[in-house]
């Protein structure tokens, strides 16, 4: 896994929390306002923006759905007095509304969210029946950053792919004449002259992802390259691309188009060598987890071993299930005991539970299971990988161990 993945999945898991939360409520009217702010947005003209939308609210016929937005932009503007000059870095997306509960009643629900994995691009503000996610999810479903080059022998291209996002950097044109002679020059001449303009193309280009793609080169997870043949086998086969970015290279692509377009072509071209790029981490530490689990002994599963484990700091690499939702029962006495254990889906709490230890009467709280042992794992140097489940062996992660397991950096016996 890069070090750009591994940083972003607990931060992802809490957006993804968020945001389930969401896309479950709902306005009995176009009552729930979402409000994308990028990092370069100044608070003041947000608030301004606010404001504005707050008296052309008192236009709305329905007085329900006009009171609602109003108290929603209230509640937003109140949550944007603990901001300074400028949103945190990438931005943040602040939503608000009168939702449903059922009944007849409604009850205001404010949440912010700060830094997202990607940084917002620009100010949006939405007014609906339901709150605007979906730039998140995309946000959220994005895995991976690699360069791009679309070439041949006219132009180039070259730019980045950040999840699902192309983003056209750095461009550039030829001087490459055409295959016909101009009167005067010979045949042997005008090859010569025509193959040092096409050497002279390929070193620009290679220049430019060097200069774009070098400093980022441990970020990144490969490079793609696309043009028509016989360009982009020449350029490859050329060595031009710094030495440790040829060795990222996961693929040449046909694409017919080297302009910005060109780029979005590759990306398509490149898409079942995307895909599987996307599941080569989580098959390899799944591949681990079962060779261990059928042929070694550095395998735990399930929450109370797996958390054991974690505890006793054995415990190298921490696999949850994407698709965990699950609570922790953290059961208390006023002795000082605690006893945790995993709950079902729709299991309550026992209010009633004594003390195994001693007796006394225990208080109950949820705790959500994954902020739990990434929280264990954190403390004990852990690393904590989040599985798909759209493979074999990342499904069978969540339906036959409990979406918890872990590789372990010595035998426990637990």
């Amino acid at each position: 896994m890069s070090e750009h993945a591994e940083q972003s999945d607990k931060q992802k898991y809490e957006f993804r929390k968020v945001i389930e939360e969401l896309k479950g409520y709902s306005g009995s009217g176009t009552q729930l306002v979402s409000i994308y702010i990028p990092e370069d947005r100044q608070i003041s003209s947000v608030v301004a923006h606010v404001t504005q939308e707050h008296s052309e609210a008192s236009n709305i016929k329905s007085k329900d759905t006009r009171t609602a937005v109003q108290d929603a932009l209230t509640s937003i503007k109140d949550r944007l007095r603990y901001y300074d000059t400028f949103p945190p870095d990438k931005g943040m997306v602040v939503f608000s509304g009168s939702i449903d509960t059922g009944g007849g009643r409604s009850e205001m629900v404010t949440r912010t969210l700060e830094s997202p994995p990607q940084p917002i691009e620009s100010f949006r503000y939405h007014c609906d029946s339901d709150f605007l996610t979906e730039p998140l999810e995309e946000m959220l479903a994005d895995k991976g950053l690699f360069g791009l080059i679309v070439l041949d022998r006219r132009e180039a291209n070259v730019g980045w792919l950040r999840g699902k996002r192309v983003e056209p950097v750095k461009s550039a044109s030829s001087l490459v004449p055409g295959k016909q002679r101009k009167g005067g020059q010979s045949a042997q001449r005008f090859a010569r002259l025509r193959l040092e303009a096409i050497d002279n193309f390929y070193q620009e280009v290679a220049g430019m992802a060097n200069d774009l793609f070098v400093d980022q080169r441990h970020e990144m997870d490969g490079v793609l390259v696309g043009g028509p043949s016989p360009t982009k086998d020449e350029f490859l086969d050329g060595d031009y691309l710094h030495h440790e970015l040829g060795d990222m290279v996961l693929g040449k692509f046909d694409v017919a188009y080297t302009d910005e377009s060109g780029l979005h072509d590759l990306v398509d071209s490149a898409q079942d060598v995307l895909d599987e790029y996307e599941m080569l981490q989580d098959k390899k530490y799944m591949e681990q987890f079962f060779d261990e689990l059928h042929d070694g002994d550095l395998a735990t599963y399930g929450f109370g071993p797996t958390r054991e484990n974690l505890n006793m700091g054995a415990v190298e690499t921490l696999l949850l299930s994407e698709d965990l939702r699950q609570d922790v029962a953290v059961y208390d006495c006023p002795s000082g005991h605690t006893e945790r254990e995993l709950l079902g889906q729709s299991e309550a709490l026992d209010d009633d539970r004594a003390c195994d230890r001693c007796g006394e009467e225990m208080e109950a709280e949820r705790d959500d299971a994954i902020d739990h042992l990434m929280e264990l794992a954190e403390q004990r140097g852990t690393e904590t990988y989040f599985v798909s489940t759209d493979f074999e062996k990342g499904e069978q992660l969540l339906s036959a161990f409990g979406g918890i397991a872990g590789i372990l950096r010595y035998s426990t016996g637990v």
